[in-house]
């Protein structure tokens, strides 16, 4: 009998781990995506409510760090570099803390983003950047805390609302759209690379393509980086593929000539075992 209590209870307790109680959180996570010109955004967070409660002044105290929001603290990503009042900020993942005010905040992006609300220990070599916003008074109630992104007309800015109770404060953010557009048009109208000419003649090369159309790719590419010895072992393997063994040596033996003075061995051994098959 005992043995049958203790089956059953085990049973029980395996059963009991097993079925996990999904419940809604009281400040459920957000996450926000958005594209700013060519630069990615992302921005997570979570949402609190009022519930019948004073938020600022009150629940937030003036004057005190705050995570904006509940749980871990806020975090954005930018993939780019962006410029917040006149400071650089560099791309990356901060977290987003606050000093709210009556009538101002302080809106501070932290380098360290992985802590469970406020760090236990405040680090101002964190703080990469901090920027003082003015308050703004709405004339309706916000019931659930939210944040995102507003004032996207212009692709070279945007802003960072933050927006609960009545009251909404927003940064507004330089992101380099005129500058990588440019480079983009730069590089455009400058014609392909050496990397372009190298990546399409390999893919000639390994898909059995026209291999003299490859040749003249990889030619172009050599002549745009002659120190490229990758880019010269290509041309040799192209040559050798063509038939072409004398001048396939002829351009493996400058490949490994400029390998070893780079001192990468491993396109030397592959250069001289190149050059021993195509001597034979």
């Amino acid at each position: 009998m005992k043995i049958k209590l203790i089956t059953l209870l085990l049973v029980f307790i395996s059963v009991s781990m097993e079925a996990q109680i999904k419940s809604p959180q009281p400040s459920p996570s957000s996450k926000v995506e958005q594209k700013i010109g060519l630069t990615d955004v992302t921005l997570e967070y979570s949402r609190p409510s009022m519930r019948g409660r004073k938020i600022f002044g009150n629940l937030v105290p003036f004057g005190e760090k705050w995570r904006n929001g509940a749980n871990a603290n806020s975090k954005i990503t930018f993939s780019t570099d962006v410029v917040i009042d006149g400071k650089d900020l560099k791309k990356g993942t901060y977290a987003i803390y606050s000093i709210p005010n009556k009538d101002a905040w302080e809106i501070i992006f932290y380098s360290d983003a992985n802590n469970g609300g406020l760090p236990r220990k405040w680090d101002d070599a964190k703080v990469a950047v901090k920027t003082s916003v003015k308050t703004e008074t709405i004339p309706f109630t916000i019931e659930t805390f939210e944040m995102g992104f507003d004032n996207l007309a212009d692709p070279n800015f945007g802003s960072l609302f933050i927006l609960w109770e009545n009251t909404l404060v927003s940064v507004k953010i330089k992101f380099p759209t005129d500058a990588l557009t440019m480079k983009s048009i730069e590089k455009v109208f400058a014609g392909p690379s050496g990397n372009d000419y190298f990546g399409a003649a390999s893919y000639y090369y390994s898909a059995d393509k026209d291999l003299n159309k490859a040749l003249e790719w990889v030619n172009k590419a050599v002549e745009m980086n002659p120190k490229a010895f990758w880019m010269t072992r290509q041309k040799s393997l192209i040559q050798a593929k063509m038939g072409d063994k004398k001048n396939a040596i002829a351009t493996a033996n400058t490949s490994l000539k400029v390998a070893q003075k780079a001192g990468n061995m491993d396109y030397v051994k592959m250069n001289k075992d190149s050059i021993a098959e195509w001597s034979k």
